[in-house]
């Protein structure tokens, strides 16, 4: 009788499992989609508006879609949105009623009081990000012409080893920094980089000089198209360089300093 009671139980147990386990591995769950309210919305550079100040924005010259995949648009709209618009309202909040913001931003940043830590950091925030936007344009990239191609030939040997100096100095940069190509005090081309919102406008700068192309390695500027990936992030800059405003610039500064 007991071997019975037994051989029962023991059936009904075995039932029971296989009908959990079965359900179990054949239930669907219904995840609902996101509401319309939801779904990220990338909106339009021309909205972004800065607090009253004497130093303003540069305006976007792209949409914020214009640059993909090298930056994603929800990169370029939070990057150009947040943290630029809020360098530019800390800068000229850190100016307001100095001497200072009667000057323009390359000289303040030759004049700045290094100890200063908000001003240093907000005018170097603000001038970076300025020229970031600028090294960069929708179609660009490819190999440079006019007169900046023969100069990167003259002080490089040639493109490709500008190029590969210029990544092998962004690769190497641990945390927050920036890499840029520089005119110097003699009128050279060279490729340097600093830490954290500081510039090679700044007394404080390893290798002086005007910059002419900026790369930023802050996280914002890559981590939700890339994550880990910094190295894909340095080398797709390249097919982005607006090599006519690049050039434009280097003539700029030549023509003022050198002629």
């Amino acid at each position: 009788m007991k071997t019975n009671n037994f051989f029962i139980v023991s059936t009904l147990l075995t039932v029971f499992f296989i009908s959990c386990n079965k359900k179990k591995y054949t239930e669907v769950v219904e995840v609902p989609l996101p509401t319309a309210q939801e779904k990220i919305t990338i909106g339009f550079p021309e909205d972004v508006r800065a607090d009253p100040g004497s130093f303003l924005m540069d305006k976007l010259p792209y949409p914020y879609d214009a640059l993909a995949p090298t930056v994603s648009p929800l990169t370029l709209e939070t990057h150009y949105s947040k943290h630029y618009l809020t360098y530019t309202n800390n800068f000229n909040k850190a100016v307001a009623g100095t001497g200072l913001e009667n000057l323009s931003i390359e000289e303040v940043l030759s004049q700045l009081d290094l100890n200063n830590t908000e001003l240093r950091n907000n005018a170097g925030g603000y001038y970076n990000h300025g020229l970031y936007w600028k090294s960069m344009t929708p179609n660009g990239g490819g190999k440079p012409t006019d007169t900046i191609a023969a100069v990167i030939d003259r002080d490089f040997g040639s493109f490709e080893n500008f190029k590969n100096t210029f990544t092998a100095e962004a690769s190497r940069q641990f945390g927050s920094a920036w890499v840029w190509l520089v005119v110097d005090k003699s009128g050279k081309l060279q490729v340097t980089s600093t830490q954290n919102q500081d510039n090679p406008l700044m007394r404080n700068a390893t290798i002086q000089g005007t910059p002419i192309i900026a790369l930023d390695l802050w996280e914002h500027a890559y981590y939700l198209g890339y994550q880990y990936r910094r190295r894909s992030y340095i080398e797709s800059f390249f097919n982005v360089l607006n090599w006519k405003k690049i050039n434009e610039a280097y003539e700029a500064t030549t023509r003022k300093k050198y002629r």
